[in-house]
């Protein structure tokens, strides 16, 4: 996965949309926002099917001069999606788009017209009121590796006496009478990335919340977050040239990558522990499987890693059959093509770190 730059003509694509949305009158562009919210919410939730409506004129430049075009009234009211597509699987990321392109080339002019400007402002309403905004970050890649995933930003910041939305938390039920919210700043760790609230590690996987289950819940915000994102490039490609879409984009993915592989590793401390703990009580003297997690920055999501440590029998424990197991693995997930560079070097760490806390473990 690497980082996405606008080309020349999605540059072009963008700025001629932009235009002719800010060529509307205020009532049409209210009306095609309107639109936009009720399309964006079936589009983001993959719904299979989905109506809008054309506004009832268009304003657009005929040589050289702003005109006024009619849509014929017959042409307003579109659907897009129906039975034949729920039976075939076709959900609205095909249909709306088919459907928009089919009236972009239509014969009446006024008609293509509107039906760009619905793509446009759904789009545009994905971005900018479907998501919010966060903090302005710089990350840098991890060695060989296309996406920047470390924040640079300063750890050692002091707390603000000022507390901007982004820093802080406003927690209920802890306010004095008559003086409002108490504001929680974010440890410095957490600031440093896009979205502070989803932050659940810090930089040493230390769990920076009160459980693993809302760890996971803050992960599944950020796919949340990126499924809009990659949704609204979906309808239109052009979106790419919008500065606030690479924005958000650049730090949400950094962000969850980061966060992530953090979880991974921290279940795989866990896991590490249990198998100590087990081993201890010798309740592994049956066979022992492992389920390591790992995070798949291609598919942006937690994937599991199985594999065989003793086989099931009755064999006694041992750490040397995790250590052994740990560097046959590593061996295969090295050269396994299922898995780019980056994946790769992430579940690697997690294999040598099983094999690491078995290798100097005394049988």
């Amino acid at each position: 996965m690497s980082y996405l730059a606008p080309t020349e003509s999605f540059e072009k694509e963008y700025q001629e949309q932009e235009t002719l949305f800010k060529a509307q009158p205020p009532i049409i562009q209210r009306f095609l926002e309107a639109q936009a919210r009720q399309v964006a919410e079936v589009f983001v939730q993959r719904g299979s099917r989905v109506h809008f409506s054309l506004p009832d004129r268009v304003v657009a430049q005929t040589n050289g001069a702003l005109s006024t075009l009619t849509i014929p009234q017959h042409l307003r009211e579109q659907t897009a999606g129906g039975l034949r597509d729920r039976l075939s699987g076709n959900d609205v990321h095909v249909t709306l788009r088919d459907r928009l392109s089919q009236l972009e080339q239509s014969s009446e002019r006024a008609v293509g017209l509107g039906a760009q400007l619905i793509r446009h402002t759904t789009a545009m309403h994905m971005v900018y009121n479907m998501l919010p905004s966060g903090r302005s970050v710089t990350y840098m890649p991890v060695e060989d590796e296309d996406v920047p995933t470390i924040p640079t930003g300063d750890a050692l910041e002091p707390d603000s006496a000022i507390t901007a939305s982004t820093d802080a938390i406003a927690e209920e039920g802890k306010n004095e009478e008559g003086r409002g919210s108490l504001l929680v700043p974010y440890v410095a760790a957490a600031r440093r990335f896009y979205l502070p609230q989803w932050v659940a590690f810090d930089d040493d996987d230390k769990l920076l919340v009160s459980s693993v289950g809302e760890a996971e819940a803050h992960i599944a915000s950020m796919q949340k977050f990126l499924t809009v994102i990659f949704a609204a490039r979906s309808l239109a490609p052009y979106m790419v040239a919008d500065e606030e879409y690479q924005r958000k984009r650049y730090g949400m993915l950094g962000q969850l990558i980061n966060q992530g592989r953090a979880l991974a590793r921290y279940i795989t401390r866990d896991t590490i522990r249990t198998i100590q703990e087990r081993a201890a009580a010798q309740s592994l003297n049956r066979g022992l499987s492992l389920s390591l997690p790992y995070f798949d920055d291609q598919e942006l999501k937690t994937d599991i890693y199985h594999f065989v440590v003793i086989p099931a029998g009755r064999i006694m424990f041992v750490p040397s059959f995790v250590v052994r197991a740990a560097r046959e693995e590593e061996v295969k997930v090295d050269q396994d093509t299922r898995f780019d560079l980056s994946t790769r070097k992430h579940l690697l760490v997690e294999l040598k770190m099983l094999e690491d806390a078995f290798a100097s473990t005394k049988e």
